[in-house]
């Protein structure tokens, strides 16, 4: 008996799909990435005044800045900084890059620094605590987006 179906190679989900909806832009694009480095957008200017302690703590860091060259994918529209004329910013950000490792290192410091100051926060509330009213320590976080 034969079917009044298509050919499986001739089936698409093209058909299926919802069209696409409209986005705004986004203000800080992602670059291209490339392997073994980490992209940080750093701030050079707030409220249109330069930020030069950030920028030097940054930089101190180990983040360098990327020059626009070499991430043509990002259109700049005009420079705003004459300081930063060969870099990518936007919006008083500027692009920067690092060894993946550094920033590993990075995140593992303060994580231990947080571990240690959460474990002297539990340390000192469970000195003062009383049989008579006794404290409770359930640490417990939750994330949600979009209640509503």
């Amino acid at each position: 008996m034969a079917e009044n179906r298509l050919d499986r190679s001739e089936e698409t989900r093209a058909k299926t799909e919802r069209p696409k909806a409209w986005q705004p832009p986004v203000m800080l694009p992602d670059p291209k990435p490339i392997d073994g480095f980490s992209f940080h957008w750093v701030r050079v200017a707030m409220q249109g005044q330069a930020d030069a302690a950030n920028v030097s703590s940054k930089l101190r860091e180990g983040w360098e800045p990327c020059r626009a060259k070499d991430h043509p994918e990002i259109q700049l529209v005009m420079v705003e900084n004459d300081r930063f004329k060969d870099n990518v910013v936007i919006g008083g950000l500027m692009l920067c890059k690092a060894p993946v490792e550094l920033v590993e290192q990075r995140t593992e410091y303060y994580q231990t620094q947080t571990a240690g100051q959460m474990q002297a926060v539990d340390s000192q509330l469970m000195r003062e605590n009383d049989a008579r009213m006794p404290l409770f320590n359930t640490q417990k976080s939750e994330v949600s987006f979009g209640k509503g």
